[in-house]
């Protein structure tokens, strides 16, 4: 498995625990190898300093988590692949939690078949039972966390969550994803960072993917994002992502967009709640930046 990708080298953990210093073969030169992608590798595969093996092959990736540039930007590029859970952490204060940040997560976890976890961090700043509330409508489980005295709170909770899985880790500079995995992983070390008092965005520390071996599975730690694009998502695929929304499209008049005054929508979120009216919205604004539309 590939564990690490730095400037044409790549770590490989082999079955047999032995990591080695890998290139990629001639033949491979057009094709992308990211981490958690499992190959074949050959020559000096004795994982000694200064060896190098070679990548030969790759083989079919069970899932691939997906993302563009931007919503105007069709071009996909792949981040991870053979995960099958997406923890999404996100903050509930400094910075301020983005729910349309989360839904874009959500999407593409829904896209690329791999169940979700939503980890909520700082919960001693901000009360996180309007986030746990509106995900376990979707049937999203939340994990709240908070540093105390130096040790993080609610870690054993999401531990449950992680054992004997690959689960990558995904949220917005400055959430505190590093810290949670150096404090479930010690030995990785990653680097931490605060949040710019100017901008209240958060400090890029993290800048490449790593996979850490993790109680019978693996952690894939990701670098903090400020933007996630699913211009490579069909709309239908984002609506389906949305599963409480989905099924009431059911009453939606056909060739519906969901962004029109026939929309069946509206009189489901008004009779749903606050809470999906909100939803309804983050999901009409997805629709129109996959769009490339004016602003919803």
């Amino acid at each position: 498995m590939v564990t690490t990708v730095d400037r044409g080298r790549y770590n490989v953990e082999l079955d047999t625990g032995v990591r080695v210093r890998s290139i990629r073969a001639r033949e491979l030169r057009n094709t992308s190898i990211v981490v958690g992608d499992r190959v074949d590798v050959v020559g000096d595969t004795s994982g000694a300093p200064d060896t190098l093996a070679r990548i030969v092959r790759i083989h079919e990736r069970r899932t691939v988590l997906r993302r563009s540039a931007d919503d105007s930007d069709p071009t996909e590029r792949v981040m991870i692949a053979g995960a099958d859970q997406l923890v999404i952490v996100s903050s509930l204060a400094d910075p301020e939690p983005s729910t349309r940040m989360i839904d874009r997560f959500l999407v593409a976890a829904f896209d690329a078949g791999m169940d979700a976890v939503l980890c909520l961090t700082k919960v001693d700043l901000a009360d996180p039972q309007p986030l746990i509330d509106l995900y376990a409508q979707i049937n999203v489980p939340s994990v709240p966390t908070a540093v105390h005295n130096g040790t993080v709170q609610g870690l054993a909770a999401l531990r449950e969550h992680l054992v004997g899985r690959t689960s990558v880790l995904v949220g917005s500079s400055g959430v505190g994803k590093s810290t949670l995995v150096n404090e479930l992983v010690p030995e990785a070390e990653r680097a931490t960072g605060g949040v710019n008092v100017v901008t209240g965005r958060g400090r890029h520390t993290s800048t490449s993917a790593v996979a850490l071996p993790f109680e019978g599975g693996w952690l894939i730690d990701t670098p903090g994002v400020r933007s996630f694009g699913l211009a490579h998502i069909e709309p239908e695929q984002i609506v389906a992502g949305f599963e409480d929304i989905y099924a009431a499209t059911s009453a939606c008049p056909r060739g519906c967009t969901h962004l029109d005054q026939y929309c069946a929508l509206d009189e489901w979120a008004a009779q749903a709640g606050p809470a999906a009216v909100a939803r309804l919205d983050s999901l009409r604004r997805l629709l129109v930046s996959r769009e490339a539309l004016e602003e919803y």
